[in-house]
């Protein structure tokens, strides 16, 4: 595994906001723990702890994809509202010690899912 360092930073950091996951007018995933996770000069990725998930509307697939840095990631087929997106979101079951923060937590693929709204009260 490679580390993050001054060419690939990484950092992971608590988000204050409320963290809403919409999909065909389901609440897919809310939660105020949510982890912002930005690696380099990638968009950030809120991780949203798997308890405020609705794992129920989630359905594990083959799909797997490696990251150098943050380990073997899995993939879930997200349904809500009568809609299936395929491969919308993922996890990192085993994350490098660098990122083990991720653990036990899921992402979402803006473009996959209706809305990821932030909430600054």
């Amino acid at each position: 595994m490679k580390e993050p360092g001054p060419d690939h930073p990484i950092t992971i950091t608590q988000n204050p906001h409320r963290i809403r996951v919409m999909l065909g007018g389901f609440i897919i995933a809310e939660t105020t723990q949510a982890l912002t996770l930005q690696e380099a000069t990638l968009p950030p990725v809120q991780y949203i702890p798997r308890q405020d998930v609705r794992m129920d509307l989630l359905d594990s697939t083959d799909h797997v994809s490696h990251c150098p840095y943050k380990g073997d990631a899995s993939y879930f087929t997200v349904s809500g509202g009568g809609l299936v997106r395929e491969n919308a979101a993922w996890s990192y079951e085993q994350p490098s010690p660098s990122v083990a923060a991720i653990r036990e937590h899921i992402a979402f693929y803006p473009e996959k899912v209706d809305d990821i709204e932030e909430f600054r009260d």
